[in-house]
Formats: structure tokens, sequence, C-alpha cells
């Protein structure tokens, strides 16, 4: 009896923790941007492996069927994740079988779940992740140990690039867009604070990223600071002579009704901003820039959905400081397939592309079959993928 009672008076205590960070978790009510719940699609096959979740849980007691919902998480606050579903948005617990680590036991915005709230209950049971259509995640640390989920069914990747006054570095952009493909996103650049970089740098940057990805790439410029009219337009006409976009209304095409984008970018970058400015509102918190080394600090604590007027769903990603490539060796094949494929021709499976006879990238290079500026980036990020990878994926070569 006394052992019964201990234990209840823990269960107790963590029901009172519980409840205390709940009331601590900014009000559903106030969360203004989050997207309905037809504005969100699962697909057919989340829809099945809910209604065979949702037999099983009523054939074994566990939950009646009008307790179950099909919900998408929308916003993740301590451990408490926001549900979208058709009886409304409600916060979640997590159930027992994924706090125990079951193969897909972290929820991440953009999950279809399944759901349960008892009639009359406040708050819900996360129940099941149901599968992914796609993963845009990232390895943390140096090892293919930890995989890090930022969002789940993606369907584009948007990587929003500062500009100033110099060249920008597409170091970052490509990762980004080698970890989008790998993941089964697509990508496009939006790049902020174009009034910094002027005409002439705004169209060297463009001709940039598109020298290493392609110009089939989409990029859409801005600038929440540009003042006066003739310098908006004269940024407006630079942007559309190199092949950009220009501004939120081509930064909302970039994500149509019906589709699911994230932006990633480091601290700083101008997401909040933009985010703000495609809302027509200051929904969304915005920080200060170190001029030291023209970072910012991270404004956006928890990751969440956010629903764009006359467009899509993005979801606002704190600021990442790395983005290591680790295990990502199918997005890079998928981002420059052509030295990807040239690379089958090589000599030797282990070559560098660097300095090795019998090399098939160099001499499709010597061929003009791509541009130094994609040869560059695979080669360095390919060296970067084996010096960190344990194991590389035996059907790529690199």
């Amino acid at each position: 009896m006394a052992r019964r009672a201990h234990k209840s008076s823990r269960s107790d205590k963590r029901r009172a923790v519980a409840g205390g960070v709940h009331e601590a978790l900014p009000a559903l009510s106030s969360l203004s941007e989050l997207p309905a719940y037809t504005e969100l699609s699962a697909s057919d096959r989340q829809r099945s492996a809910f209604e065979r979740e949702a037999d099983r849980a009523v054939a074994a007691g566990e939950a009646r069927r009008e307790e179950l919902d099909l919900g998408c998480v929308a916003r993740l606050d301590r451990g408490f994740p926001a549900v979208i579903t058709p009886r409304g948005v409600y916060r979640t617990e997590f159930a027992a079988s994924l706090t125990k680590g079951d193969d897909n036991s972290r929820a991440a915005v953009g999950d279809w779940v399944c759901a349960r709230r008892p009639a009359g209950h406040d708050m819900g049971i996360l129940c099941k992740i149901l599968p992914r259509e796609s993963d845009i995640a990232r390895w943390k640390g140096g090892s293919r140990g930890e995989r890090q989920t930022l969002a789940a069914n993606v369907d584009v990747v948007l990587v929003t690039q500062a500009l100033g006054s110099g060249p920008i570095s597409t170091d970052r952009v490509v990762r980004s867009a080698v970890i989008a493909r790998d993941c089964g996103a697509d990508i496009a650049v939006v790049l902020t604070k174009a009034d910094r970089a002027g005409t002439s740098m705004l169209q060297t940057d463009v001709a940039l990223i598109q020298g290493v990805l392609g110009r089939g790439v989409r990029i859409v410029a801005t600038s929440a600071g540009a003042t006066g009219r003739r310098a908006m337009a004269d940024l407006m006409d630079a942007a559309g002579r190199c092949g950009s976009g220009w501004g939120e209304d081509d930064v909302r095409h970039l994500v149509p009704a019906g589709t699911v984008a994230i932006v990633l970018g480091e601290s700083g970058a101008g997401k909040s901003t933009l985010l703000n400015a495609l809302l027509g509102r200051e929904a969304l918190e915005t920080g200060a820039v170190r001029t030291s080394d023209d970072m910012g600090r991270h404004t956006t604590v928890a990751r969440r959905m956010v629903s764009l007027p006359g467009a899509g769903v993005i979801v606002d990603e704190p600021g990442l400081r790395s983005l290591p490539l680790v295990g990502h060796e199918r997005g890079l094949a998928k981002v420059f397939p052509e030295i990807s494929e040239a690379a089958r021709t090589c000599r030797f499976r282990d070559c560098t592309h660097t300095h090795e006879p019998g090399c098939g990238v160099r001499s499709a290079f010597a061929a003009g079959e791509f541009s130094k500026e994609r040869l560059d980036a695979y080669v360095s990020l390919a060296a970067e993928m084996r010096a960190s990878a344990k194991t590389l994926d035996p059907d790529v070569v690199l």
C-alpha cells in the first residue's frame, strides 16, 4: 500500500510539473498565424496509416474512435506539441510508447500524427507519428550518431541568405541544397537585405549562385530596408536583368497554396523580418545583428508553422550555425548529377578528382560538361563527406 501511494505521489508530481509548464506556454488562441486544418493535406499513405492505428487502438480498448484525430504538428513548445486537427488545435503530451523510444519517437513540425483527446479534456495525447513523405534533417556532430529532423513533410526548402557589400559565399546555399534534395524536397533561394548589396553586387551574387546550382535554380531577392522609390526600382530592375524574382509576392509564388516550405538560414539572415513582411504584420519577433561578424541572435525559439495569406504554409526554423554534410551522399549526387555520373568512370573508386590518373570527373570538365564553380563545390563537399563519414552509401560514388 505504501509503495502504491508513493508511486501515485510521483505521478501527481509529474502531472503538476507538466501542468506548470503547460500554463507557461503561449495560449493557442493567441497564435493567429497558425494554418487552418484545410490548408494542410496528409498523403494517402499517411491517411491509411492513421486508419490502421485508429482501428488498432479501438480494438485494444485504448481509445474510442471519436477521441482519435488525424492531426498535423504545427508547433513545438517545451515538449508539448500543438496539433491541428479537424476538431481544432490542442496541445498534446507524448504517449508512453513514444517516450520509451520507438522507431520514430521524436515529433517534428509538419509531422502527421494520430492524436487522442477524450471528451472534456483540453489537452490530448500524441499516440503515433505517421510515416513521413520527406524528412528535412541534419546530422549533429561529426558522425552519423544523431540525426535531427528540422521539419517533416516539407515540399520546398527556402534558403535565406543575407547580402552585403561584398560577394556572398555560396557554401551555405549549396549545403542546404544537398540536404533538401537528399531529404526529398525542392530548393529555392531567398536573398535578403538586397539594399546593402546595391544593384551591381546583387547581380554578382545571383550569378554566383546560378554558377554553382545552375540557371534553373529559383532565386528571389528582397529588401526590407530599401528607401525611396528610385532605389527600390533600381534593385527590382537589377534582379530582373539577372533572372531573379523580386519582393514578397514572388516569395509567395515559391510556396503556392497547398504546399509546405521551411525557411533555413543563419541567425541574422532576416528570416523573421521576411516572414513579417509576408504576413503583412509584425507577428514574429526580430532581433539586431552584431556588426562584428554580421551574425544575429536566435529570435525564433520555437519551430512553428506560419500560414501565408494567399499562399501556402512556412515552417519557421531557428537559425542554424552549421550544416554538417554527413550521410547526404545521395543529395550531393542529385544536386550535381552530371559530376556524379562522371565519377563512375574514374579509374580509382577513391578518386578525389584532384590529381589521380584516369579521373573521369576532370576529363568531363575538360570537355566542358560542367563549370569550374560546380566542380569546385562538388570536390570540396565530397572531400568533407569522405573525412566525416565512417561508411559511404555503397551505391554512390564520390
